[in-house]
């Protein structure tokens, strides 16, 4: 019994080896492109690190000639974004909708290649603008998953992120910065915090203008200030050509 299973993998090898089919698992979305750059934008499946390790997100295909690993997205309200360390840590929500990736994963990923990131946004009249950075990293969580970044370019947007650079990840029961103390932290998601924020893609999901509570929505505040809560935001990595 034994002797025909190994018959039957060898055969089945040989046939995907023959087909021209690639054995190698997708790192990112950057890797299912480059197979079949027919693919359009929608969820697919990544191996971060290794076999093991297989994650859904979502893959941008069509900004800026595509091949983009979205690791946060929020488009309507329907994930709660106000959640432990932990679960930032891990990943929360789908990748059909609004969701985060997961730190591990975003570390793992940007410690392997030099990637860049697109932040794309839309507000509550239609208007769209982004910010791109050419240089993006995440250190591992023994350094606090610290941010890195560099090489701004405008979309419209406006640099909202350079407030954050050097910062470690903060959530409201692991506040890594003490000088958040500006801000109403028990309202505030997950992010690289640094006296309060200048972006916050992870706040609460407001429909657009509200400064009953200052800066808690998910706020660009070189675009729309801090109390405009915008209506859609993904942050997104790609492998530097």
């Amino acid at each position: 019994m034994t002797m025909k299973l190994v018959s039957v993998v060898l055969v089945l090898l040989a046939l995907l080896l023959d087909s021209g089919t690639s054995l190698v698992l997708p790192m990112d979305c950057s890797n299912i492109y480059n197979n079949d750059n027919t693919r359009p934008s929608g969820v697919y499946t990544i191996y971060p690190i290794g076999s093991t390790s297989a994650v859904q997100v979502y893959c941008d295909m069509d900004s800026l000639d595509g091949r983009w690993t979205v690791f946060q997205r929020r488009l309507d309200g329907s994930v709660n974004f106000y959640r432990p360390w932990d679960q930032y840590k891990t990943g929360f929500g789908f990748a059909v909708g609004e969701y985060w990736l997961g730190l591990d994963t975003l570390s793992h990923l940007t410690l392997r290649k030099k990637y860049e990131l697109l932040v794309d946004m839309e507000d509550f009249e239609g208007g769209k603008v982004f910010a791109r950075y050419s240089s993006f990293s995440v250190d591992p969580e023994a350094s606090g998953f610290t941010l890195h970044f560099s090489g701004f370019t405008d979309g419209g947007a406006g640099d909202s992120m350079s407030h954050h650079n050097g910062q470690k990840f903060s959530t409201f029961d692991k506040d890594q910065d003490s000088s958040n103390t500006n801000c109403a932290r028990t309202y505030l998601g997950g992010f690289w915090y640094n006296d309060c924020h200048h972006a916050n893609p992870n706040g609460v999901y407001i429909w657009g203008a509200d400064d009953t509570i200052f800066a808690i929505g998910v706020n660009w505040y070189h675009w729309k200030g801090h109390n405009y809560s915008l209506k859609s935001i993904s942050m997104k990595v790609r492998p530097v050509q």
